[in-house]
């Protein structure tokens, strides 16, 4: 049996989040192809298996010398699907741009953010707030305001510049197709004041017209719904070795969900959704409406 050193073809795409999951994937095959232990494994590092663990899964930063160890007893001798792999290592543990702002967003959510900027298609249902890459910056400094009261205004701030940052990702060449739909609720509450909600809706109006977004209202008519269960985030992935990823987010942290049965349930509401929400003409006309009623 042979694995292929990215476990793809061609370059691996996106940042140190998604390298360090192709990279732990790797591991995890060659790891199982010779039938060792995650224990035996964590025990030649000097580490335990638990750590071999959070590796595989891509949870934490990797040590060169330790994958080059590891590498020898899994029996990877063969420099050319050795050297990929140390190379792999290294571009992993670059420091994402992202990182400046570690000390103003939960350690959580930094995984998120990697893997936002690693997706190809990105598929958001919201309840409560628009989606923080269509957010305004007055918008989200209210979020961000009023989701946590005690904070300073200067971290305040670096959290608005955080979620400015992520919206780069949407412009950028090449980018993403981001498809939201949200509860008309959302459009409804006045976060900031109805001056801060009318500047957020006309943000939406100009894009509608965006060729890579799609935006979408679950209206007050339609009633109860499939996705009663709250906000959620689907990712998809351009390498074949990431599969699907739901991000569902709540008050003090957010559950990554891969299970792949898990994942289908999800991404069956957010078809049923799809299907029940405004079109995009009729979300223009809808957000037009409630800015002549603010």
């Amino acid at each position: 049996m042979t694995v292929s050193p990215l476990g793809m073809s061609g370059a691996p795409a996106g940042g140190p989040t998604v390298l360090r999951i192709l990279l732990g994937s790797n591991l995890r095959r060659l790891r199982e192809r010779v039938g060792v232990s995650r224990e035996d494994a964590g025990y030649h590092i000097r580490a335990s298996g638990s750590k071999i663990s959070r590796m595989e899964l891509g949870r934490v930063s990797f040590k060169e010398r330790d994958v080059v160890d590891l590498l020898a007893f899994y029996g990877v001798t063969d420099d050319a699907e050795r050297d990929p792999l140390i190379q792999l290592t290294r571009e992993a543990n670059a420091t994402p741009w992202w990182q400046k702002y570690s000390d103003a967003a939960p350690d959580w959510f930094g995984l998120y953010v990697g893997l936002e900027e690693a997706a190809q298609l990105i598929r958001v249902y919201e309840v409560q707030f628009v989606p923080g890459l269509l957010q305004t910056e007055e918008y989200a400094r209210a979020v961000i305001t009023q989701g946590a009261p005690g904070l300073e205004p200067d971290e305040v701030e670096r959290r608005v510049a955080l979620r400015l940052g992520r919206q780069k990702l949407l412009t950028k060449e090449g980018p993403p197709r981001f498809w939201a739909i949200v509860d008309e609720a959302t459009l409804r509450r006045p976060m900031g004041g109805r001056e801060v909600l009318a500047g957020q809706i006309k943000r939406l109006m100009d894009l509608v017209g965006e060729p890579n977004v799609t935006l979408q209202v679950m209206p007050f008519r339609y009633g109860g719904h499939a996705a009663e269960g709250g906000a959620f985030h689907i990712m998809r992935f351009p390498e074949a070795d990431l599969p699907d990823m739901v991000y569902v987010e709540y008050l003090t942290g957010a559950l990554y969900i891969e299970k792949p049965e898990e994942v289908e349930r999800y991404a069956a509401v957010m078809e049923r959704l799809s299907v029940a929400g405004t079109s995009p003409e009729k979300t223009r006309e809808l957000l037009a409406g409630l800015l002549k009623e603010i």
